[in-house]
């Protein structure tokens, strides 16, 4: 089951392991040039997924640090997509739906973090 800050089931968990399966395609187009953008990338989203789960098992300001810090890597996470579709490592269109999903998991985080 997957963590649960408030029932069963924690929507922007779901959404952040979904972007980062989504991420594996890119993430290796990536790493055909650029390892340590791939690496980067692969580190961010995975922070993102991490940093959920232990956040739900806090409590508090502790558990709003986590999501602040799971928020950041989702926005390094769009950044690492930004440079690699400016280098021309993944097209636009891939680049753009991995932004929208990692902004989809700010943007749900807000909330969570004040």
């Amino acid at each position: 089951m997957n963590p649960t800050p408030t029932g069963p089931r924690f929507r922007v968990y779901d959404l952040a392991l979904d972007a980062l399966r989504l991420a594996r395609a890119s993430i290796t187009r990536i790493h055909a040039t650029n390892r340590d953008l791939a690496d980067q990338l692969q580190r961010a989203a995975s922070s993102v997924v991490l940093n959920l789960a232990e956040g739900a098992q806090r409590r508090g300001r502790d558990r709003a640090h986590s999501y602040r810090i799971a928020a950041g890597s989702a926005a390094e996470s769009r950044a690492c997509l930004d440079a690699a579709e400016a280098l021309g490592y993944v097209s636009a269109a891939d680049a753009a739906e991995l932004w929208r999903r990692f902004d989809a998991v700010v943007a749900m985080l807000w909330p969570l973090t004040r």
